[in-house]
């Protein structure tokens, strides 16, 4: 009997100490797809990433760069997506943020290398201009209630703080009960500097991340719709759902429409993670929800998201977790004991 899922591809935070070596340990029958990684990275005079993943040592510096994370993902993630078990049939493809250009390659909308491609490209972009910064801050509790004032609350607050001379700070990512925010420094330590403390650890910086889905993305945006053509996408082979909860269908795809969003609107605008999730879980009704290695940070995000909606009765954390543990409908390919129950 077939199992019908939505995948969900990571963006970039989650290829950290615990995953090092990722790559080795569940994909060593996919040498000859590194292998084509590995040779564009080469040519770009760029570390591989099979001798990325196979370092004996882990460093947040190195790890934490656009260049270097955001290849090792897709390649983790793309692998996971090529590995899943026979009776799995994938109705739709989303990801978050950067797991948009890793959704466009697991729905064919773009090849394995051209994929790759693309994520090497706008991540070792994004690194060498590094403009602006994230945080990451809660409007959920523990719980994961839906709190539409405070999140309101939180978004007028960073409005006014990016509206002030010399600030820049907006919305990057609606995720789950998470907001993750993006501006300058002056931006982002007046939002610091405005907000409780949550949970012991929120605001937390994101390390190495720019501003991202920003508008000071703009030169980034521009330098990689000047390197990467829009005659690499062609017509995906599974609905995609991008940062807007828009649904991309296979044979009905203006492919120069979605060469100019992703490197376009994905780019400076806010992405709505939560809508994407949202919209897969409503439109497809899926048997589950696979969320690709690497790590698992994903999944709080992507139950959060169908807690808000109230999806098939699950209204809170508590109903959640009694499903989840009943019969598992959210996935964790990055967790060794769920990924057994879709790896092929």
């Amino acid at each position: 009997m077939t199992r019908t899922a939505v995948l969900i591809c990571p963006g970039r935070g989650t290829y950290n100490k615990a995953e090092l070596g990722y790559l080795h340990r569940f994909h060593a029958d996919k040498a000859a797809l590194f292998a084509g990684f590995d040779a564009q990275r080469k040519e770009a005079g760029q570390e591989e990433i099979t001798a990325l993943d196979g370092a004996t040592r882990f460093s947040v510096s190195k790890y934490s760069r656009g260049d270097i994370a955001s290849p090792l993902i897709y390649a983790s993630a793309l692998a996971d997506a090529q590995s899943l078990a026979e009776d799995i049939e994938v109705v739709a493809v989303t990801g978050n943020s950067m797991g948009w250009y890793i959704a466009l390659a697991a729905a064919g909308a773009l090849g394995a290398d051209g994929g790759f491609n693309v994520v090497n490209t706008m991540g070792t972009l994004m690194q060498q201009q590094l403009i602006g910064g994230q945080l990451v801050y809660p409007f959920a509790g523990a719980d994961w209630q839906n709190d539409p004032a405070r999140k309101s609350e939180l978004l007028a607050l960073a409005a006014e703080i990016g509206a002030r001379e010399g600030h820049d700070l907006a919305l990057s990512i609606d995720l789950g009960g998470t907001l993750v925010l993006a501006g300058n420094e002056a931006g982002l330590t007046a939002f610091e500097a405005a907000v409780p403390v949550a949970d012991e650890r929120f605001p937390m910086r994101l390390a190495n991340h720019a501003a991202f889905h920003t508008s000071l993305q703009a030169p980034v945006a521009a330098e990689g719709r000047r390197r990467l053509g829009a005659e690499m996408f062609v017509q995906p082979k599974v609905p995609l759902i991008d940062g807007r909860g828009q649904i991309w269908w296979p044979g009905a795809t203006d492919t120069a429409a979605l060469w100019d969003y992703t490197l376009g609107h994905q780019v400076v605008e806010p992405y709505d993670f939560t809508r994407a999730v949202q919209t897969a879980a409503c439109e497809f009704a899926p048997d589950l929800f696979i969320v690709t290695g690497p790590g698992t940070t994903l999944g709080g995000a992507v139950a959060q998201s169908l807690v808000h909606c109230g999806w098939q009765g699950m209204a809170t954390k508590d109903i959640f977790k009694s499903r989840q543990a009943e019969a598992p409908l959210l996935v964790s390919m990055g967790d060794a004991a769920q990924r057994a129950l879709v790896a092929g």
